[in-house]
């Protein structure tokens, strides 16, 4: 839940206005706390969790990319074709979007991983709809652009470690995500400039680990949001995790808080 908040500032007659002390010391912190308190109107604005459809966005998104990359589907030249739309739309433009409400749900981790990733995800959609029209080399024929493709991992790689660690302080289950995800990425930007088509292979295998924790993840987050208990264990820090028991960030203001219920 995210809010908004405005301060009416009294006119000259108004008895609780401070005096313009030109720099001096004025009026104490009680006066200022309680001028501040009764001239700020707080507006609450709920807003569901953005790393639900961020968190489905990718897990299916990376499915289907890193499956590709395992060799487990697509040989042909009509793969990237069909690759493009989905990879460009639910991959990208889902995450970019959970992006921007998790900027206003004031959550700063959810803010920058899909933005960073949606980002990634709309140039990859791209990237293929050129290649599958032949107006690029394709990763698969040109190993300079295999190369150039593993510098673009190594980025993502160095953004997503720097998340892994301050999803520690969340909870696991987003903590494992990110975990996968950075391996992943570290070990296809390892294969591809380096020419191990194996690091290529196992890279892609532990990035459907990822897609299938980020899936558990966002479908955790769905079961909390609907039923107001934890459905399935996300092991939150500092709060019990078994199911039956009440989310330790519920999405809702907290009572008491005076103004920002900050994240999801």
């Amino acid at each position: 839940m995210t809010t908004t908040s405005s301060a009416h500032l009294a006119g000259p007659s108004s008895p609780g206005r401070l005096p313009d002390t030109n720099g001096r010391h004025g009026a104490s912190d009680d006066a200022e706390y309680t001028f501040w308190r009764e001239h700020t109107t707080i507006a609450l604005q709920p807003v569901a969790a953005p790393s639900i459809l961020g968190l489905f966005g990718f897990a299916v998104s990376t499915f289907m990319v890193a499956a590709n990359l395992a060799g487990w589907f697509g040989n042909d030249t009509s793969t990237p074709l069909v690759l493009f739309p989905f990879a460009f739309a639910f991959g990208g433009i889902a995450q970019l979007l959970a992006a921007m409400w998790s900027y206003r749900a004031r959550d700063g981790l959810a803010t920058g991983i899909h933005g960073a990733w949606g980002s990634f995800w709309i140039g990859y959609g791209i990237y293929t709809l050129l290649v599958g029209l032949n107006v690029v080399p394709g990763t698969a024929t040109s190993p300079d652009a295999k190369v150039a493709f593993g510098f673009w991992f190594i980025g993502l790689a160095a953004v997503t470690w720097t998340g892994f660690v301050a999803a520690l302080a969340e909870n696991i289950a987003t903590s494992l995500v990110l975990l996968t995800l950075a391996a992943g990425s570290t070990l296809l930007a390892i294969g591809m400039t380096a020419a191990l088509p194996v690091l290529v292979t196992i890279g892609a295998i532990v990035l459907v680990a990822s897609a299938v924790l980020a899936w558990y993840t966002a479908s955790a987050m769905v079961l909390a949001g609907s039923t107001g208990r934890n459905v399935l264990p996300m092991g939150q820090r500092g709060a019990p995790a078994m199911p039956g028991t009440s989310p330790r960030r519920p999405i809702e203001y907290a009572a008491g808080q005076p103004g920002v219920k900050i994240g999801q």
